[in-house]
Formats: C-alpha cells, structure tokens, sequence
C-alpha cells in the first residue's frame, strides 16, 4: 500500500475528522522544521508526510481513494481493471484513462497556515526581534518573539490553544424581513432563497443555492431578530458569518400597533360623538367585530376592548388590548337657528 497515512498521523482507519485534526495539530507542532533547528532535513520530511496525510485523510473523496487504492491509486498509477469501487470506472475519472485520479500533494506549509491562520508560530532562530512570524506572513495577529518559545508555548498548541485567536469570524450579514401585521398576529412561515459559496476540502469554493425556512411566532414584535449560524460564504480561515434576518413591520391600513396593543381610529360626526356609535371593525384574522358606545364620545376618550390585540409571544393564548380612537369632524359654521337650538338642548 505504499506510504501508511493512518501510521502516520497515529490514528486508526475509523478516525473522524476531529481525530484528525488533534493528530495533525499535536504533529505539526512537534515536527515544524522551525522548532527542530538541529534535525531540520529529518524534520522537513516528517513535517511534509504529515501535512500529505492530513489533506488525504481529511478530504472524503481523496480517503475513498487511498483506502481502495492505496497511494499509487492516489498518485496517478491505474488500479487493476477488476478493481470495482463506488460508482464504478466513472467514479474517479480525470481524462486521464479510467480510474486515474492524479494527486499532487499541496505544499506542507500552505496547508499549516490555513490550519492555524499563519506560517510559523515560531521565530526563525538567530533572526532576534522581528524576524520569523513577526516579519513575514503571519495572519494570526502575534507580537514577533523572534525564536524564542518554551514548552507553556507548545503545550497551548498541543491542547488545541493557538496563541493567536485562530480562525477569525466574519461579521454577521444583516436582512431586513418584512412582515404584514396578519403575519405577525397569526404567525406564518417564509421560505428565503440564498446564494452562497461553500468549500470542499481541499478549500475550493462551489456556489450553492439554499432555502431557508423562517418560523415567525404570533405577537413577534418589529426587530425581532432570526438568526442562521454561519450561513455565510466559506473562505479559508474564516468562520462563514451568520445570516441574521430583522423582522420589519409594514404598515397596515387599518391598525397601528403600540406594544401588545392594537390601536384604531374612527372618524366620526359630533352629532355621532354626543348621541353614541357603534364601531365595525374585521379583526387581523378575519372576524367581523361590532362594538356599541352609548357614552358621550369627547375628544380624547378612548374605548378599551380587552384582549383583542396582538397575541403575547411568551404566552400567545394571551391578547394585549384593542384600543378605538376617535377623530370627531367639527361643523365649520352654525346658522344663528341651529346655535340657539343647540343652547336649548344643551342648556343645564
């Protein structure tokens, strides 16, 4: 079978992924030609093999592929013509003649800095201040300690520690969602439809297309927030941000919304407002409402329906208020006839 990578990394032919990565991380670190200045060819090779095993075992596709073939599979050489596999002849096939899969390992460095977020963690020895990760290419946003490190240092990789804050996360995208006000009384479910790239293992981006399905509770309320865990692109070294959708409100041509509270306004005559009215109204879910005032209607008075606002989240069984407004339409003039009538009427 050629080079045995589960040997190398030390783990066993069913190790997941996060074996995996323990294995490469505690490897790594232990054979860096940057920490083995006195075995620095030994080291590099190690380092190398290392690094090979870990972008093979960790990318499905490329496993499948060693596991079957070993590594001539891998590099090029075509297997024996009764060697089945998933999917039969076509499942690996390049353009190269059936059953090719060419592999050409991926610079050992490359693939530690994507894995810790820079080059080296250590100074090259002899640089002093400002050489090794402080000089060149560090992502990982360390101060330069210019080859000096200890075992505390190591030790922090070992348990899985960088120093560095490790991958950094994007900021979260924001969308705004707008909502009727029969939405959020009711409660609904809004399918969104996003575009977004993920990364296959060897850190390759695809476009994909998702749906994402919203719940939306009765009673939400505007600013409500729905949020996808990293929903966002994938890009090395980046936690993908998560997708955060905003619940909006639209205006609605009868009600306005106060809280839990639902608030109407009613135009009425003020021979209405003194000789009393009765109020239609059809519900955000369709009743038809009907609500006599028998009391003198003043300007600011307010008619309180109990419980027919918008449903409580915590506890939608419960209903804030519904509260009718007035706006009283005043005549613009009196003849000298109705004032001494109404004087006459009104008179106490």
């Amino acid at each position: 079978m050629g080079v045995d990578y589960y040997k190398i990394l030390q783990v066993d032919k069913n190790a997941k992924d996060d074996d995996l990565k323990k294995a490469y991380r505690k490897l790594a670190m232990k054979w860096h030609p940057d920490k083995n200045p006195n075995n620095k060819k030994d080291a590099e090779a190690k380092f190398k093999q290392i690094s090979e095993a870990y972008e093979v075992l960790s990318d499905p596709q490329k496993r499948a592929i060693y596991d079957q073939y070993g590594e001539e599979g891998l590099k090029g050489q075509v297997p024996p013509p009764d060697a089945g596999g998933p999917g039969g002849a076509t499942f690996f096939q390049t353009g190269e003649g059936p059953n090719v899969f060419r592999f050409n390992p991926r610079n050992a460095d490359d693939i530690f800095a994507e894995f810790f977020g820079f080059s080296s963690p250590f100074g090259r020895m002899g640089e002093g201040p400002g050489g090794g990760i402080g000089g060149g290419g560090m992502r990982g946003g360390l101060r330069p300690f210019g080859g000096i490190f200890g075992d505390d240092i190591f030790s922090s990789f070992g348990e899985g520690r960088p120093m560095s804050q490790g991958p950094r996360k994007a900021p979260p995208i924001e969308n705004t969602l707008p909502c009727s006000l029969e939405d959020l009384y009711k409660g609904t479910t809004k399918k969104m439809k996003i575009s977004r790239e993920i990364a296959d293992a060897s850190g390759k981006t695809l476009p994909v297309e998702e749906i994402l399905t919203i719940n939306i509770k009765p009673g939400w309320k505007k600013g409500t927030k729905i949020t996808f865990p990293e929903k966002g692109n994938e890009q090395p070294n980046v936690i993908p941000a998560d997708l955060v959708f905003i619940i909006d409100e639209k205006p609605h041509s009868t009600f306005t919304r106060d809280g839990n509270d639902l608030i109407v306004t009613q135009k009425i005559s003020l021979a209405e407002a003194l000789t009393g009215y009765t109020v239609h109204l059809t519900t955000l879910d369709g009743r038809n409402l009907t609500i006599p005032i028998t009391n003198v209607i003043s300007p600011n008075y307010e008619e309180v329906v109990p419980k027919e606002g918008m449903p409580i989240p915590k506890d939608p069984s419960r209903r804030g208020n519904l509260r009718i407004k007035f706006n009283i339409k005043f005549p613009t003039r009196l003849t000298a006839e109705q004032k001494s009538g109404i004087k006459k009427l009104l008179a106490p």
